[in-house]
């Protein structure tokens, strides 16, 4: 009888120790996700880059209509469009920020810098279904900035085309109304 009790405790502790180790190699597994934190940043950055240069190349060409006291055919498209253009990349920077700060935050650790100095509740994740939420709206944003930039380099050749248009504006307005509506409880 007492050998089976010493059999019983050198069994655990084995398992014990097994179990320790694979505990740890799992939860340290988790760091895995500072690869998808680190590339999302440096794509949220990337981001931001091109669409300030975007944004910028605007603005060289509208100075240079004013210098030359031209007026291109296609002048208030090119601007509106680029410019819209370069709201799309920032608001899918925006989508990428807040999924490295999810992620880090649910997976790794609490980010304190963004704790104190009365910060931006904006990029604080408490849960995945937050992080979804969060992204999702974003997303519609970009869906809608995309929208209104093809929108504006569209030729419409009818009044079925035009009802077609009004209609996908209307279900745009109900869609973003229930977002907005959802996002309250």
């Amino acid at each position: 009888m007492g050998h089976d009790n010493e059999y019983k405790v050198e069994t655990s502790k084995k398992q014990g120790i097994v179990e320790k180790v694979f505990e740890g190699v799992l939860w340290n597994g988790r760091l895995f996700i500072l690869l998808a934190v680190i590339f999302s940043m440096i794509g949220a950055i990337i981001l931001f880059i091109i669409g300030s240069v975007d944004i910028y190349g605007v603005m060289t060409k509208t100075i240079s209509v004013f210098i030359n006291h031209e007026h291109p055919e296609d002048f208030h498209e090119m601007v509106v469009g680029g410019i819209i253009g370069a709201v799309d990349l920032y608001l899918m920077a925006v989508v990428m920020l807040i999924f490295s700060f999810g992620l880090y935050e649910l997976f790794i650790s609490e980010i304190e810098a963004a704790k104190g100095h009365g910060a931006s509740k904006v990029l604080e994740i408490h849960s995945l279904d937050e992080l979804k939420d969060k992204l999702a709206k974003v997303i519609v944003m970009v869906l809608v900035v995309s929208f209104f930039q093809r929108v504006l380099h569209t030729q419409y050749n009818g009044a079925q085309e035009m009802l077609y248009f009004a209609g996908s504006i209307l279900a745009l307005a109900i869609a973003l109304y229930f977002l907005h509506k959802g996002g309250d409880h």
